[in-house]
């Protein structure tokens, strides 16, 4: 039976997801996006939008009124709202696992309850607790928002007791959790789906690097050993059957000198460092995502071909229209979200390099440093 599918958020995950849908005909007739950006990337390739907050109560009713099953591309919905439209469609991952997942504090606090390793943390309640918690974890130490943080916003990394006044003020009176610092030698991230009938399937793991906490490079897989592997596949395991939420998780990771592996954070959707998958693999997170929401049988996860995802992020040097690159190299797959206006590392775009032919990761790696001026990000005028 085809189902209208209601999505919060209509940005280039969203996006992303509505072109899934549209090569699901049988299983989703119409795609609905409630996103604050009038002509959203997701309207661009033919979802309908509801132009409002991803917060606003009425709009989140509306949405649900029009929907069979919603979803969310962003992690900023009203989990109790949502909670409250559940007689109206069906909400995958459920606003119980949202709830949970969007506060920091509560997710940490959740992981760490059913034995899943993660940094020692503390809730803070005001600036003589993080002066305790510097006093128990040292210098460094990580300050974090609980809530609405992403792509490294809401964090500050404490490296001196006299930053402690800065960073507690840098917050302006938010909720605060601070974290014992990892010194990681790898960021890495497992994308693991859960459908609604509780079958589980992960992605190989990945690498991650950022540029100012934003990620700028995926490479597929991971170089790391079969060991760090199997450990953060079977956490990225463990976490799934416990949470029980259906969709696609992004679940980030650090890897120390001794081969630990501890969740830095999990995000309840689609996830940046799963773009590679578009070509990469069999089945691609934006259709597992749905196939996992459907409560249809998961696809492969195997991965076909090395690939390195490259984010193209808006020159730091202007904000205003810009000029698309233009690739057409063999083997590389431009993706633009429509975005009319560049801004300092705004995420525009990625390519995915793929090795089609067989290539090794460095071989991928040295043809993205031939391709990077290619993806300087211009004025258009």
């Amino acid at each position: 039976m085809s189902r209208i599918l209601g999505i919060i958020g209509g940005g280039q995950l969203g996006m992303m997801i509505a072109e899934a849908a549209k090569n699901m005909p049988n299983d989703i007739s119409e795609i609905i996006v409630l996103d604050p950006t009038e002509n959203c990337p997701a309207a661009q390739v033919g979802a309908t939008q509801i132009l409002a907050d991803f917060k606003d109560k009425n709009a989140i009713i509306e949405l649900a009124n029009k929907s069979d099953i919603i979803t969310y591309e962003i992690e900023s919905g009203d989990s109790d709202v949502l909670k409250s439209v559940e007689d109206k469609a069906e909400i995958n991952p459920s606003p119980e696992t949202l709830k949970i997942i969007q506060d920091k504090l509560l997710q940490k606090s959740f992981l760490s309850k059913h034995n899943i390793p993660v940094p020692e943390f503390i809730e803070i309640q005001n600036i003589e607790d993080v002066r305790k918690g510097l006093g128990k974890f040292g210098i460094p130490a990580m300050l974090k928002a609980r809530r609405d943080a992403y792509d490294g916003r809401g964090n500050f990394k404490i490296n001196s007791e006299e930053e402690v006044n800065i960073a507690y003020e840098y917050f302006k009176g938010q909720p605060l959790l601070l974290e014992k610092f990892v010194p990681f030698i790898k960021e890495v991230s497992v994308i693991a789906s859960r459908n609604t009938k509780g079958q589980i399937k992960t992605y190989p793991l990945v690498e991650n690097i950022h540029h100012e906490s934003i990620l700028r490079e995926t490479i597929a897989p991971a170089r790391v050993s079969k060991n760090i592997s199997n450990k953060a596949e079977q956490i990225a395991e463990k976490t799934m059957s416990v949470l029980k939420g259906a969709g696609i998780f992004g679940i980030e990771m650090f890897v120390t000198k001794n081969e630990d592996v501890v969740i830095n954070e999990i995000a309840p959707r689609v996830h940046n460092s799963g773009h590679h998958t578009l070509q990469s693999s069999d089945t691609s997170q934006f259709e597992q995502h749905l196939r996992a929401i459907l409560g249809l049988e998961l696809g492969s996860t195997k991965l076909i071909h090395n690939s390195v995802m490259y984010n193209i992020l808006g020159d730091e040097s202007f904000t205003g229209e810009y000029l698309p690159p233009n690739i057409t190299d063999s083997g590389v797959y431009l993706k633009m979200y429509g975005k009319k206006i560049s801004k300092p590392l705004r995420k525009l775009g990625h390519v995915n390099i793929v090795g089609i032919n067989g290539e090794t990761i460095d071989e991928l790696l040295e043809k993205l440093q031939s391709l990077k001026p290619k993806m300087i990000v211009k004025p258009s005028n």
